[in-house]
């Protein structure tokens, strides 16, 4: 099963708390999973937490990114997580239990990516423009917000609780990592911009809905490089290339 649990990467983005981020390494200390980036971290002594009792290693081994593309470039799925609210979703939402099952059997054939955002507010609408799909902790609806440390918890251990973990189906296809299809998207961008279709007033917005919308389509990896190789021929011509 370690070997399954290795490819998991608990993914913080922009926490305030070091307590929390200690918190959080304890839960992954408890349940296997030791591989802990974290973008953007508020309080730069997080590494000193006293939260991270059993977990002092884990903490110091943890990985920092200034970009959340940067964080996950390596995945081939990105799971973000979320307490819903009243935002308007863009992305497939499923149940942690249900959730659970479909990363356990993505474990056995490339990295996952487990995302959780700021304590205040969750992951912003742009750090959901890199996730695959979300999944939410079924809490009740007149108390639903976490603590970072116990929503860690409570995804890792329905991640590991289940025996059939132990025994992974690796899938056949290998698919893309974030990393491969970002370049897909800051191709298409380009082009984009160079066709005249992104309105510079609503770029930022362009810019969610395209990466969303690459997400969507699951590349596998030679899908990603023939994508590529498309859009950076098509640019080439846009930009006049070959008069």
């Amino acid at each position: 099963m370690q070997a399954e649990v290795d490819q998991l990467c608990v993914v913080l983005v922009a926490p305030r708390n070091p307590l929390n981020i200690g918190a959080a390494a304890r839960a992954m200390s408890n349940f296997g999973f030791l591989h802990l980036r974290v973008v953007n971290p508020y309080e730069v002594a997080f590494r000193e937490a006293r939260s991270a009792v059993g977990a002092s290693q884990l903490l110091a081994n943890a990985v920092e990114y200034k970009s959340l593309a940067d964080a996950v470039a390596d995945c081939t799925l990105v799971v973000g997580t979320t307490a819903v609210r009243h935002r308007e979703l863009q992305h497939p939402l499923k149940r942690l239990e249900y959730a659970a099952r479909v990363i356990r059997k993505q474990l056995g054939s490339g990295r996952v990516a487990l995302l959780f955002g700021t304590e205040k507010f969750g992951l912003a609408t742009k750090d959901l423009s890199h996730c695959h799909w979300l999944m939410r902790i079924p809490t009740r609806e007149e108390h639903i917000s976490m603590n970072l440390g116990q929503a860690v918890a409570v995804c890792l251990y329905e991640l590991s609780r289940d025996s059939r973990a132990q025994r992974p189906k690796p899938e056949k296809v290998k698919r893309a990592s974030a990393g491969e299809v970002e370049r897909i998207n800051g191709v298409l961008l380009e082009a984009l911009r160079a066709s005249g279709y992104v309105n510079p007033r609503a770029e930022s917005l362009t810019e969610d809905k395209v990466r969303r919308l690459l997400r969507r389509l699951n590349l596998q990896t030679e899908d990603a490089e023939l994508w590529l190789g498309m859009l950076r021929q098509m640019l080439w011509k846009i930009r006049g290339g070959g008069k």
